[in-house]
């Protein structure tokens, strides 16, 4: 299917709808009362990362029963990277040249494993809403505009 692709009904709604086309309802899967446990499979960083992100996703009504699967890819993409870099790092405190990014006149493999890894990291994040971008185009919804001047006039 050519064009963008199809957003959640949530963040048009946040961001706004500025073409006045009826948005249509869709499907909305449970919303857990209180942010989920991470998963059991999910350790080190990856559960900090999940325990790092879960409450404000929860806040902000963007995680249901059906994401929390995504939301953990997310977390072991980003365990995988800070691994990777962490390693890359400690070749690069040996003084190794050229800083440990080549390995016999090759690249390290390191170099790609996080390369993958924070691509897939953004590629998620961006799902989730935890890049700029993706926080830009939700803050241009109505949440980002000034007060009108019948604001308030019917209480509430």
């Amino acid at each position: 299917m050519p064009g963008p692709p199809p957003q959640p009904t949530n963040l048009r709604i946040l961001r706004g709808n500025p073409g006045k086309r009826p948005i249509k309802p869709e499907p909305q899967p449970e919303r857990p009362a209180e942010p989920p446990e991470a998963p059991a499979f999910l350790v080190d960083y990856a559960r900090d990362e999940w325990c790092r992100v879960v409450g404000e996703l929860h806040r902000l009504k963007l995680l249901t029963i059906l994401d929390i699967s995504s939301l953990a890819a997310y977390c072991s993409a980003y365990a995988r990277w800070r691994r990777a870099a962490e390693a890359l790092a400690k070749i690069e405190g040996l003084n190794l040249v050229p800083a440990g990014l080549m390995i016999k006149r090759a690249q390290n493999p390191l170099v790609r494993i996080a390369g993958r890894a924070a691509a897939d990291m953004v590629k998620y994040a961006s799902q989730f809403g935890f890049t700029p971008v993706a926080r830009s185009r939700i803050a241009a919804g109505p949440f980002n505009q000034p007060p009108g001047k019948l604001d308030g006039l019917l209480g509430g």
